[in-house]
């Protein structure tokens, strides 16, 4: 194993993602969890601390035994693992103010993993703690405006922190940062370009079905096609069954894009379409909590799927559920090894599925794959580009889009701190009396959201950038932020919180606005430069009706993201479109990166 690289999973979003850039460089690495043996450490050329949830000074936060700084092995620490490696070393670590999002990073020593690298770059940070106290024999070598050790070395020991992610494809050079420390501390041969292939799925497949057959639940999007289309490569088509359910909450013309896709890889006589709009609808009306939404939905599929198999004469004990799952998915519900946060519960990982997981009754293709390994693999596969390409829709569809409250609310003025942020006094900014999910030191929030409205409406990308990174990292309030494009409004204070549930009406509404987004890009040939665009309903009401959210956004794999900068042209035109139809007041931009805020809003 003297060829391969050890991680330590220690509870961060980003663990399986390192994993995944050591293999696009030719490394093998394995990943183990904290307790593993010193012993078998030792057998690897380096190892890897990922980052993690908690914080190093807590009681139970995950830790790694001393007897790893004896070993004669690299050792890179990341985000959490920066900061465990600093303590173990002698540092101090304490609490500091948190950075979230893209951060100035400036160079002050390029020794080993800044070799030939620039003195200032980008980097993805996600952290609230801090080190603050380096102990002798330990070099800063970067530094942010916010964080004084924001990476060290010890080139003799060759121990290494960085408080940012260089696994995260939002990190400027964090691939040649990862490159130089497989390579020139560990020593081992890179080679650019590796990637996983069709064949080690298909074998994976067989190797687990047996003589078993799959029932697989499709939904239209591009994970759970591509892992359809996998599954009927790797069985005879009589051992492969997909059922799509029409719940009500999908987009338009959802269902027969489906059709019209795997007609052409010659599967849609393999392909059951139901409808049960009405029962979804039905169980989930009165539901606000984005969590309960999740898990009802979870558990209904589920329930249509047993009742299915019933009707079709599937027996369970030859046949395996099949899901769609990508390993985001996994991570974001907690991850497999119980140590990273929840920050929200994906349908497919709903206690019912868990529990068929736990039984062995469930295949996932593709639950250690990316979103750009999917779409690649479907390329492959010979889905046509218009899915493959296509953004991706959430399993759980709409429901999780138009967000519902029980109560009512009005805006709040923004106090001191945030004015400050701000800065320009021309800017118009308020609370909004709503809340969204996201990830922040790579634990879920729970937090408000901040608008703004910019002198004559104008939409300034690169100050609104600026504004949302340092408002979600300065204040505990906040970790999301939205700009006015188009609508009804004369002022930001003028905004309530309206009572409102999940209800067909609302659906429409939504369907719409989403179906002008799709067609507005299509139509300026702008779609395959966003990667995600969730258009989102929420009852903000500045004159009787309700507000759309555009959250355009551009990522590779879906574990980070940055709001994508759409001509303000083409932007406009679109949220005039849609601020026209009745029961909207206004359209806002979603101007926030991936952390702080979540690519969904619930």
């Amino acid at each position: 194993m003297k060829d391969s690289i050890a991680i330590i999973d220690l509870g961060g979003q980003y663990c399986h993602l390192i994993g995944r850039r050591l293999r696009g460089l030719g490394v093998r690495s394995r990943i183990y969890g904290p307790k593993t043996r010193i012993g078998l450490l030792s057998r690897h050329a380096g190892i890897i601390l990922s980052g993690g949830p908690q914080s190093v000074y807590e009681a139970g936060s995950p830790r790694v035994s001393r007897d790893i700084l004896d070993l004669k092995v690299p050792i890179l620490g990341i985000c959490y693992g920066h900061q465990l490696l600093a303590q173990m070393l002698g540092a101090k670590v304490e609490r500091g103010s948190g950075e979230y999002g893209p951060t100035r990073l400036y160079v002050a020593s390029k020794d080993t993993l800044f070799t030939r690298l620039p003195k200032e770059q980008t980097v993805w940070m996600s952290h609230a703690d801090t080190v603050s106290k380096l102990p002798p024999g330990l070099l800063t070598l970067a530094s942010t405006e916010q964080c004084r050790v924001a990476a060290f070395g010890s080139a003799s020991k060759r121990h290494y922190g960085v408080q940012f992610h260089p696994e995260v494809v939002h990190t400027e050079h964090g691939r040649k940062i990862l490159k130089r420390f497989v390579a020139l501390a560990c020593g081992l041969k890179v080679k650019e370009g590796a990637g996983g292939e069709i064949a080690p799925l298909i074998k994976k497949i067989r190797a687990r079905l047996g003589k078993k057959s799959v029932f697989f639940l499709v939904s239209g999007g591009v994970d759970s096609t591509v892992a359809f289309a996998l599954c009927a490569k790797a069985l005879p088509k009589k051992r492969i069954l997909g059922l799509h359910v029409d719940t009500g909450l999908m987009r338009k013309g959802e269902t027969e894009d489906l059709h019209t896709n795997l007609s052409a890889l010659g599967l849609a006589d393999r392909l059951q379409v139901i409808d049960r709009s009405t029962l979804f609808l039905n169980e989930l009306r009165g539901v606000i909590d984005p969590e309960e939404k999740r898990k009802i939905i979870g558990r209904l599929f589920v329930e249509v799927q047993s009742d299915a198999m019933r009707r079709f004469g599937i027996d369970e004990k030859h046949w395996l559920l099949g899901q769609g799952t990508i390993y985001p998915d996994t991570i974001e519900s907690g991850g497999s090894r119980g140590l990273a946060a929840v920050i929200k519960t994906h349908h497919n990982r709903c206690p019912e599925i868990l529990e068929l997981i736990r039984k062995g009754r469930v295949i996932e293709p593709l639950s250690e794959v990316y979103k750009d390994e999917v779409r690649e693999l479907g390329r492959r596969l010979g889905l046509s580009r218009q899915l493959t390409d296509g953004w991706p829709f959430p399993g759980p569809g709409l429901a999780i889009r138009c967000l519902c409250s029980l109560t009512g609310g009005k805006a709040e003025p923004a106090d001191r701190a945030l004015s400050d942020i701000v800065a320009d006094p021309n800017y118009e900014i308020a609370l909004l009396p709503i809340k969204s999910v996201g990830v922040q030191g790579d634990s879920r929030t729970y937090r408000r959201v901040l608008a703004l409205r910019g002198p004559g409406g104008r939409l300034d990308y690169e100050a609104l950038q600026s504004i949302s990174v340092r408002a979600c990292n300065v204040q505990a309030v906040t970790n999301r932020v939205v700009a006015f494009v188009a609508g009804n409004v004369a002022t930001m204070a003028d905004a309530v919180l309206l009572k409102s549930g999940l209800n067909s009406e609302r659906l429409k509404l939504l369907r719409e606005a989403d179906f002008i987004v799709r067609s507005r890009m299509e139509e300026h040939n702008f779609t395959a430069n966003v990667w995600q665009f969730p258009v989102v309903l929420v009852p903000i009401s500045f004159a009787g009706g309700e507000t759309i959210i555009l959250r355009p956004l551009n990522s590779e794999d879906g574990m980070t993201a940055s709001f994508a900068r759409l001509p303000e042209g083409v932007l406009r035109a679109m949220a005039t479109d849609i601020a026209s139809l009745p029961g909207v007041d206004a359209v806002f931009l979603d101007v926030t990166s991936k952390p702080p805020a979540t690519i969904e809003w619930e």
